[in-house]
């Protein structure tokens, strides 16, 4: 256990957000969601649109396969759209998106409704039916979203398959799912170049049976492949006659899937984790709207892809079940350059931005002349996701971008939690760093190996002791992985096992410290060493490999690769060069090694599990501790 002595500043909300927060009393308001946990998430879903309300909120009989709102009928959509054309929103703006190159697209709920209706009715000619799941490979352009409404609208299940990933990494996904129909994009763009996407896809579908049709948006004009009888192009498909500005929203149960995400975990192969219906919409409306204090005046901004949760949850879900104008950008943030956030923040009047500590890190390293070109003071809140940032980049965000008097929402949460867990709320003191109390509903815990309470200022296993709305209800294919993955460590206690290290402060602020598992977490985003290690083992020349995560200044972390070549091999710079690219072909860019080391061999124990707590030390120059279990 380490210990660490936490910053003494507070820093304390300004008036303006203290008198507009949603929520005046966090301490009274969270014991009564501890004492009447069901009571509590009753109250937040009654203010959701049902076909038919629950007879119960909370059925535990079958832990950990906890189920809420059962017995109800509920569509999402209906929530994120149908409603708000029926109000005085349906003129409002759901969605402004910014390309790269300028484009611009803007939708009021009454377009958009229309646009899901259409994409909707195009997927029902393609045979797509309530419950089957159909695969989202996309870059961040509108029809995205409306893809993953539209699958929901009529009952199948959208997996979005993050655009950045490669021709593997698609096509395991592809297969776990077993997707009858794909929609893709021609390309994307990122920093000024076309990313071939239906390329990518074309090869994808070379190793995957199942697919019987892609529908593929024209987006970058890039020359791409179609086969015959399996690939249409959207367009042709939205000037067919069958396609329709009004489709019937499928009424499903609580209980029905929404969508699959893929996560990394500790072994080679993703979990595809299964998000329901009802819980999860009111799991990410509330968080979101105490957390982020949403008004129907605020442009919020989320710049996270929806091939990641936080996309899922508030850039489409959450934002629009609140009736919010969501702001939406494809491509990097300093092209061409640096100033290009700002620029999007000062044009559309952004009042919250969600962001992740990379991000801040990046942008900070060109100064804070960029952004002092722009006006931000329509800002009022500031968001980080992704991992913990760091108190200097903390700073930054808080007096450059925040102008010193934006709160910043610091939030723990996971792809498994479907939203905020761990997070303040604009009345919340904060400290830089800290993700500060636990949100409404949650009793979190900071424990040892054997579920025994740590004392305050140490570090131990988070876990959390009751089950939540918006909790992932199983692993897709594989309920066993997901029981012992998540519940099997604290299954007497039945405590979920975040996977994540932290400690807590004398004042009850959590401190998160990084994954204890072996998954590494790059710019926010998860990659099993496993996963990496698989890649490398597929080259020719590799006989053997390890990856660990080492710090990074803009990342967050780094992967290192110890690699063993086969016998009578030499490691060289030209072959460092090749695995890199080797694992970015495999897994996509996401993944490329920082660092390849050449070894003659890998510290293992004698039941030949490598050593990886070693190799970090090493890695990084440090004392490698008590090796006594060394098998040499």
């Amino acid at each position: 256990m380490s210990t660490k002595t936490e910053p003494v500043e507070l820093i304390n909300p300004s008036e303006a957000v203290t008198n507009a927060a949603v929520i005046k009393n966090y301490e009274e308001v969270y014991q009564r969601s501890i004492e009447d946990r069901e009571g509590f998430w009753a109250e937040e879903a009654k203010k959701l649109q049902w076909f038919k309300p629950w007879t119960k909120v909370l059925d535990d009989s079958k832990k950990p396969f906890y189920q809420w709102f059962t017995g109800g009928k509920f569509n999402i959509v209906s929530n994120a759209v149908d409603r708000h054309t029926k109000t005085w929103r349906r003129n409002k703006l759901a969605l402004i998106w910014e390309g790269e190159n300028g484009t611009t697209r803007t939708y009021s709920y009454h377009a958009l409704n229309r646009e899901v209706c259409k994409f909707a009715t195009i997927l029902k000619s393609m045979g797509v039916k309530k419950g089957e799941i159909v695969t989202i490979y996309m870059p961040l352009i509108p029809e995205l979203p409306i893809a993953m409404l539209a699958c929901a609208k009529i009952g199948a299940t959208h997996s979005v398959v993050f655009g950045g990933f490669s021709i593997d990494a698609l096509s395991s996904r592809v297969n776990d799912a077993a997707s009858r129909v794909v929609i893709t994009a021609d390309g994307g763009y990122r920093r000024g170049k076309v990313i071939d996407l239906k390329t990518i896809v074309n090869s994808a579908l070379q190793d995957s049976p199942t697919v019987e049709v892609c529908i593929t948006v024209k987006h970058a004009g890039n020359a791409v492949t179609m086969e015959a009888d399996r690939d249409f192009w959207f367009h042709d498909l939205m000037s067919l006659p069958i396609v329709s500005m009004n489709c019937e929203t499928e009424v499903m149960d609580a209980e029905d899937p929404l969508f699959i995400l893929y996560t990394s975990g500790t072994t080679g192969k993703p979990k595809g984790l299964v998000h329901t219906h009802a819980g999860y919409a009111v799991y990410s409306a509330t968080t979101l709207q105490y957390v982020f204090d949403l008004k129907d005046e605020d442009r919020f901004w989320c710049t996270a892809d929806p091939g990641w949760i936080t996309g899922h949850s508030y850039l489409v879900y959450g934002p629009l079940i609140c009736g919010a104008t969501v702001v939406m950008y494809e491509g990097a943030p300093n092209h061409p350059y640096p100033n290009r956030w700002w620029q999007i923040i000062e044009k559309y009047g952004v009042t919250i931005l969600y962001t992740s500590p990379t991000a801040i890190r990046a942008l900070m390293r060109y100064g804070e002349q960029w952004p002092k070109r722009h006006n931000l003071s329509d800002l009022r809140l500031l968001g980080s996701v992704g991992e913990p940032i760091n108190p200097e980049a903390w700073r930054w965000y808080h007096r450059v971008i925040g102008g010193g008097k934006c709160p910043i929402m610091d939030t723990w949460w996971q792809t498994e939690t479907g939203g905020f867990v761990i997070t303040p709320l604009p009345i919340t003191p904060l400290k830089p760093g800290s993700a500060t109390k636990p949100f409404f509903g949650h009793e979190v815990g900071i424990v040892d190996d054997q579920g025994n309470d740590i004392p305050a200022g140490a570090e131990g296993n988070l876990v959390l002791k009751a089950p939540w709305p918006g909790m992932a209800r199983t692993i897709h294919g594989d309920p066993d992985r997901y029981k012992s993955t998540y519940w099997g460590q604290y299954e007497k206690q039945g405590w979920y096992k975040a996977g994540d290290s932290a400690r807590k402060d004398s004042d009850g602020y959590y401190w998160i410290i990084g994954r204890t598992d072996d998954v590494i977490k790059v710019s926010g985003h998860r990659l099993g060493t496993a996963e990496i290690e698989s890649a490398l083992i597929t080259h020719s020349d590799v006989a053997e490999s390890a990856v660990i995560g080492v710090p990074h200044e803009v990342k967050g972390q780094a992967i290192y690769c110890f690699v063993m070549l086969k016998p009578k091999l030499t490691g060289s710079h030209e072959l460092e060069t090749a695995l890199k690219e080797h694992v970015a072909k495999q897994m996509g860019s996401l993944a490329r090694p920082e660092k390849i080391q050449f070894v003659d061999k890998l510290p293992k124990t004698r039941s030949g599990k490598i050593m990886r707590r070693v190799l970090k030390a090493q890695a990084m120059g440090q004392e490698v501790g008590d090796i006594s279990t060394l098998e040499d």
